[in-house]
C-alpha cells in the first residue's frame, strides 16, 4: 500500500468554507486532490481520500440544509459547509461540517460495524461503505450547533523521505 512519501514536523492542514451544492463538492474534491497530492499522498491512498470527500459533500449537501442543490443559485439561502483536511505523520483526517440541523445520536446506528445496512432504506449506505475504509468515523454536533460534523480518520503508511 502507497501512503505519505515524506517526513514533516506536524500536521498541515486545509480549510474550506464552501456553499452547501453540489458545484462547491466537485471544485473542493479537486482542491483537496491536489493538497493531498502535493502533501504526498498518492496511489491508492489519494483515491480512497477522494472518495471520502465525494461521499461527506455530498451527504452535507443532500441532507444537511443544502436541500440536493446542485448550483450556489439553487440554494434558497446562505447555507454553507465547511471541509478541513490535516495531515499527521501517520495519518489524515478529514472534518465535514453542514447546517442541516440533526441529532449525533439518531446518526450513530450507521455507524455501526457489524451487519448489512437496511437496503430499503435511503440512508447510511454510504457510511457503511467508508467504515470498510476507515479507521475512525464519528458523527458530533458542529461547532457552531447548526448541525452535524462527521470526522474521519485514515491511517496511512509512511514511505522514505
Amino acid at each position: 500500500m502507497s501512503g505519505l512519501h515524506e517526513s514533516f514536523p506536524g500536521p498541515r492542514e486545509i480549510r474550506l468554507d464552501l456553499p452547501a451544492a453540489h458545484s462547491a463538492g466537485r471544485m473542493a474534491r479537486q482542491v483537496v486532490a491536489r493538497f493531498a497530492e502535493r502533501e504526498g499522498l498518492v496511489d491508492d491512498e489519494l483515491s480512497t481520500l477522494e472518495l471520502v470527500v465525494s461521499e461527506l459533500l455530498s451527504n452535507a449537501v443532500d441532507h444537511g440544509g443544502g436541500e440536493a442543490a446542485m448550483e450556489e443559485s439553487d440554494l434558497k439561502s446562505d447555507v454553507r459547509m465547511t471541509l478541513s483536511l490535516a495531515f499527521r505523520p501517520d495519518r489524515w483526517e478529514l472534518r465535514v461540517c453542514d447546517q442541516g440541523g440533526g441529532d449525533p445520536d439518531a446518526m450513530q446506528p450507521f455507524l455501526e460495524r457489524d451487519g448489512l445496512p437496511d437496503l430499503s432504506d435511503d440512508r447510511g449506505r454510504g457510511f457503511f461503505l467508508l467504515l470498510d475504509m476507515l479507521q475512525d468515523l464519528r458523527i458530533v454536533r458542529s461547532p457552531d450547533e447548526k448541525g452535524l460534523e462527521v470526522i474521519a480518520v485514515r491511517h496511512v503508511e509512511l514511505g522514505g523521505a
